[in-house]
C-alpha cells in the first residue's frame, strides 16, 4: 500500500490526453489556428495523432467550429470561462471532463510533440513526488506540454474564477518538476504564422513518419 500523500506511477490507463485549440490564434490572420493545414491535414490532427499513442482517450479543447474539430475523432471540450481565457481555461474543462486520474496536455499548434512525452513526464513526477510535470527544452519551458493530475481541477477553477489567466503564475503555486527534453528540440516547434507553416511543408513535414 502506499503511504499517505506518496504519488502512483501514472500509467497509460490512467491518463486522458487533451489537445489544447480554443485560442484566438491573432498571428493566423483571423483563421482558427487548429484547422490551418499542415501537408493537407489541420494542424490538430497532426497534434492529436502524436498523443493519442501516449494515453487511454482523448480531448480536443475548442471554442468554436465544434463540428470540424469533432471530425477529428475526439470529443470537445470547451471552456467554462468565457472570452477566451487562455490555456489553462482548456485545460480546466479537460480536468473537468476527464474520467482519469491524469491529463497529458499538449498544444494545438505543436504538430509533432515527443512520443515518449507523457512517459517521461509520469516518471518525472513519480520520482520527485510533484503535481506537475511540464517539459523543457534546455532553459526554456514548454508550459503546455504538461502532465497534470485531475484532481487540480478544484484549484485551477479557483484561480481561474479570481482573474488570473498566467500559465507561469498558476505552476509556481505548484509542485512542478521541470523535464528536459533538449535532445528532441524540434518536437517542440509550435506554428504561430501563415508563413511557419508554409515553411515547414518546404521542409518536407508529412512526407516520412516523423520529421524530427
Amino acid at each position: 500500500m502506499l503511504k499517505q500523500g506518496v504519488i502512483a506511477a501514472p500509467a497509460l490507463s490512467t491518463c486522458t490526453g487533451v489537445v489544447l485549440a480554443g485560442g484566438r490564434a491573432r498571428r493566423m490572420n483571423g483563421q482558427d489556428k487548429g484547422l490551418i493545414l499542415l501537408a493537407g491535414r489541420p494542424l490538430a490532427a497532426w497534434a492529436l495523432a502524436a498523443l493519442a499513442p501516449q494515453v487511454s482517450t482523448t480531448l480536443i479543447s475548442a471554442n468554436r467550429h465544434f463540428d470540424q474539430y469533432a471530425a477529428l475523432g475526439a470529443p470537445v471540450v470547451t471552456d467554462a470561462v468565457p472570452d477566451f481565457a487562455g490555456p489553462l481555461a482548456g485545460v480546466h474543462s479537460a480536468l473537468m471532463a476527464a474520467k482519469t486520474a491524469w491529463l497529458l496536455t499538449v498544444p494545438g499548434d505543436a504538430p509533432q510533440s515527443p512520443p515518449d512525452l507523457g512517459l517521461r513526464l509520469a516518471t518525472a513526477v513519480v520520482a520527485a513526488q510533484a503535481e506537475v510535470a511540464v517539459a523543457t527544452v534546455g532553459a526554456q519551458r514548454q508550459p503546455l506540454h504538461a502532465l497534470v493530475p485531475v484532481h487540480l481541477a478544484a484549484e485551477l477553477h479557483a484561480y481561474l474564477a479570481s482573474g488570473e489567466r498566467r500559465v507561469d503564475a498558476w505552476y509556481a503555486q505548484r509542485r512542478v518538476v521541470w523535464v528536459d527534453f533538449s535532445g528532441q528540440a524540434a518536437a517542440f516547434l509550435n506554428l504561430n504564422t501563415p508563413a511557419e507553416v508554409l515553411a515547414l511543408e518546404r521542409d518536407g513535414f508529412g512526407n516520412q513518419t516523423r520529421l524530427f
